[in-house]
């Protein structure tokens, strides 16, 4: 982007230098956040600005690929880090797991643990330091989503509460004092417009980069790739509007407001009364001349000519806490009088301070390159990256010292004479590294109990939490100092994509990855099924293995183990590791309920029995999600529809057809766009996946197809979507979905059956209230609230205090044919082995059987 590099980084750079403010915005999930306003503050007025996300949005729905759960939630807090280096906010978390839709506070609070999640949030107040807290949401029913009143509800009590040592002492929130909120601002979205009390033209336009921060604003929200949230970028003016609910600071008319920050002494000014010698309270006095002189300094077209100026600037901050410990104001107080106050200035030097390095960096023209053989290590075995220095800056730069950064163990020095680099010129040298421990998202390290992490958030930024080494390299130039932090890196020419940098990462010596987590099987029936192990190594040297499954009672395998050999990294150059697939046929009969199949393996004397999967999109970093490599087989009792033949045209996050596929079920997945020409008459029923109309332009373009299909006696399943259902020629009879929409998200739900002796609930499995028992995450989404006499309705189920809904299963005759349309939450609960749920959709593929057999 270009406000990453050069003059378009350097100008915001310089001209925030000075600003000593600090804004945190609050909400729920990822996507939530008004990013026009951070990046107004952030790129626009150099307000230090952060985004406090209660979740990473776990529990959504994936409209890019099919990973949901932790998998979903690795993606979005990639896509959030993603947009904050486009918006220039940082990024924090709390340890809330989304566990999906909530109608109310009341509801999300039976499942966060309400303490935890207010304890992360006053943690990172307490770390992050904000004058102003901005709540997106309200805090009540208008908010709609109960995570999002929760985020309301927490960020005022944030406010009221984060200078409470009495609650919260520093035990509670890492270590951190207690500080005091001086502004709460609500955005007017969700209250009524005409009370805000604050307007900000976002859509200010930064003649440097070319563009307005509406438009940056822009990119920052279309990383929301997943939920597909790509967004035009609006030209001219466009406000943002705020309303001031509490302050402790400015005019108590708030209608008087000018500015979220009126009240508040934004100078450094403010910090005299902490400083402890005469020479403390000179440098401050002497601080905002020295920001002007930088900034009047700069010439985007000579950058070397601000540096002399950031020289000066650099040692001016220097001075402020240049002291014994005794006089430093800066380090931790001794009096809780004064704690408020050193924490304000620690937090503001701790910015001034990166920014002046920041720009001098930039001034001077000097980039650094960390790169490897490949991007996977294994833990232990040392590698060695080079490392160069470019200056291709117009002033000489000395290289001082380098530090070593692993994840999991203290920065290290790195040994070399200190030296100097002549303007267009290199410095090469190259790194040892070994890696610790395994690279993963650090919140998934442990095992997440229920829905909260194990892990206790972090009260540092979000990006801070690398997994990679990295090399801290530190330079003088024109007697100023700076630190380029830089992460070791693969890199490579990707022949559509240009050059690809991935972070180098550490992995077992050997992994071993099964291709799903979760099966079925038919109870009590013989089977023969084969199972894959994926045995990747990532060491140096050439590798023997033994493989191994421990399968349940009732199953036997083709071998008792297998033997591979690996070959060594050292014989690869393109980075792709070695792998071989084992497979292994089992055989036998399993009794009705769940059981495990591990697989492990054996190599130099270590067993190996974890594995990991990839998340990998062009638009984020790649993650890799850590699993013991085992399978659960849910053995279900049930029965087949005669001579079944199934077309599936897939949806959103849909993972049904090779569930469907274990069941022994004939499954064709179907292209939207090649309907026009398939032969549609050899499938005795045709399913259409979640949100698909809204996936697939193609499928919308195509339905008539398939209506047809169903009119002259086929079996057409649709899964839910949501309004695009109610266009028009989408659906072959009408329904009205409410706003917001009939959701029934309490797992445990009563479900009654309408018609007990309904075809499709009989037949060939028998339907009954015990087989919605162990159901997850949802019952329902997007139920019609109203539909046309042709369909038959067949379950009734709503949330406790909601009014009946029958809309979540409908079938209606079509022409010779069926039409079923469910708003159940099938998506979620075949991937997850739920029989019940199995059970009920194998009948719905025969529903135009039964029908013709009543």
């Amino acid at each position: 982007m270009a406000q990453e590099r050069g003059a378009a980084a350097l100008a915001p750079l310089v001209r925030s230098l000075g600003t000593n403010v600090r804004v945190l915005m609050i909400a729920a999930h990822p996507d939530d956040e008004d990013t026009q306003l951070l990046t107004w503050l952030a790129r626009g007025r150099g307000v230090e600005t952060a985004y406090l996300a209660l979740t990473r949005g776990d529990g959504g729905q994936n409209i890019i690929g099919n990973e949901l759960g932790e998998p979903l939630g690795a993606i979005r807090t990639e896509e959030l880090l993603a947009a904050r280096r486009m918006d220039g906010a940082r990024q924090y978390f709390t340890r809330a797991f989304d566990f999906g839709f909530s109608k109310n506070a009341e509801e999300t609070l039976t499942q966060w643990s309400r303490d935890s999640v207010f304890r992360d949030v006053v943690t990172v107040v307490r770390a992050f330091r904000p004058h102003v807290i901005v709540s997106v949401f309200s805090g009540t029913p208008a908010d709609g989503h109960g995570h999002h009143q929760v985020a309301g509800i927490l960020a005022r009590d944030a406010y009221d509460l984060s200078a409470d040592t009495v609650r919260f002492p520093r035990s509670a929130t890492a270590g951190l004092g207690p500080w005091t909120v001086s502004k709460f601002y609500r955005g007017a979205f969700f209250r009524n417009q005409s009370r805000a009390t604050i307007r900000v033209n976002v859509g200010e336009f930064d003649p440097v980069t070319g563009r307005s921060y509406a438009e940056v604003a822009a990119d920052s929200r279309s990383q929301h790739k997943s939920q597909a949230m790509g967004a035009l970028q609006p030209r001219g003016a466009r406000f943002d509007q705020l309303e001031r609910e509490a302050t402790r600071v400015g005019p108590a008319d708030a209608s008087s407001e000018r500015s979220i920050f009126d009240g508040i002494d934004t100078t450094w000014a403010r910090f005299r009364t902490v400083a402890r010698t005469p020479a403390q309270r000179a440098a401050l006095d002497s601080l905002a001349a020295d920001f002007a002189a930088a900034r009047a300094s700069l010439d985007l077209l000579r950058p070397a000519s601000v540096v002399p100026a950031l020289a000066r600037l650099q040692r001016t901050l220097l001075d402020v806490c240049r002291a014994a410990p005794a006089d430093n104001p800066c380090d931790a107080p001794t009096s809780a009088g004064r704690d408020a106050r050193t924490g304000d200035l620690r937090a503001s030097m701790e910015v001034a301070r990166g920014r002046v390095e920041q720009a001098l960096a930039l001034a001077s023209g000097v980039a650094i390159e960390v790169t490897a053989a490949r991007d996977v290590w294994a833990v232990g075995e040392p590698f060695r990256a080079a490392w160069t220095a470019y200056n291709r800056g117009t002033l000489p730069v000395r290289l001082t010292r380098r530090e070593l950064l692993v994840p999991g163990a203290d920065s290290s020095a790195i040994g070399g004479d200190a030296r100097a680099i002549a303007p267009d010129s290199a410095l090469r040298d190259s790194v040892s590294i070994t890696m610790l421990r395994t690279s993963q998202p650090w919140w998934l390290e442990r095992a997440r109990q229920g829905p909260m992490f194990a892990m206790p958030a972090r009260p540092d930024d979000e990006a801070a939490q690398s997994s990679s080494p990295s090399v801290i390299s530190f330079f003088d130039v024109e007697g100023a100092s700076f630190r380029l932090t830089t992460p070791a890196t693969w890199r490579f020419a990707d022949p559509v994509r240009g050059e690809v940098n991935r972070p180098v990462v550490a992995a077992p010596a050997i992994t071993l990855t099964l291709s799903r987590a979760v099966e079925y099987a038919p109870a009590s029936t013989p089977i023969q099924r084969t199972i894959d192990v994926e045995v990747r190594s990532h060491s140096s040297e050439a590798r023997e293995a033994e493989v191994r499954l421990a399968l349940p009672p009732g199953l036997v395998a083709d071998s008792a183990s297998r033997r591979v050999s690996l070959t060594g990294q050292r014989a690869r150059s393109n980075g792709a590791g070695t792998s071989r697939t084992v497979t292994f046929t089992l055989r036998g009969q399993l009794a009705a309920g769940r059981h495990e199949i591990s697989a492990m393996v054996t190599s130099g004397g270590t067993t190996f029995t974890t594995g990991y999967s990839e998340v990998a999109y062009d638009h984020i970093h790649t993650q890799r999600l850590y699993r013991p490599a085992t399978l659960a087989i849910n053995a279900v009792d049930l029965r087949l529809p005669r001579s079944a033949v199934v077309g599936y045209i897939a949806g959103v996050g849909d993972n049904i057809a090779p569930v469907l596929q274990q069941l022994g079920l004939d499954v064709t997945v179907l292209d939207p766009a090649a309907l026009p020409r398939a032969d549609l008459s050899r499938f005795t029923s045709i399913v259409v996946g979640t949100r698909a109309y809204e996936a697939h332009p193609a499928l919308v373009a195509n339905n008539a197809r398939l209506l047809d299909y169903a009119r002259n006696g086929g079996t057409l399943v649709v899964q839910y979507g949501q309004y695009e259902m109610t266009q028009p020629g989408i659906m072959p009879y009408p329904i009205t979905l409410a706003r917001p929409a009939d959701r029934v998200t309490v797992e445990a739900a009563p479900v009654t059956i309408l018609d007990p002796a309904a075809p499709v609930l009989n037949a060939p499995n028998r339907i009954t209230a015990k087989d919605f028992d162990g159901w997850v995450q949802d019952r329902s989404l997007y139920s019609p609230r109203t539909f046309d006499a042709a369909y038959t309705p067949l379950l009734e189920l709503h949330d406790p205090s909601e009014p009946e809904n029958r809309g979540a299963l409908l079938v209606a005759p079509l022409g010779r044919g069926t039409y079923v349309y469910t708003t159940l939450a099938f998506f979620r609960q075949l991937p997850n082995g739920v029989p019940g749920a199995a059970r009920l959709f194998v009948n719905l593929l025969g529903a135009g059987a039964a029908r013709i057999a009543q």
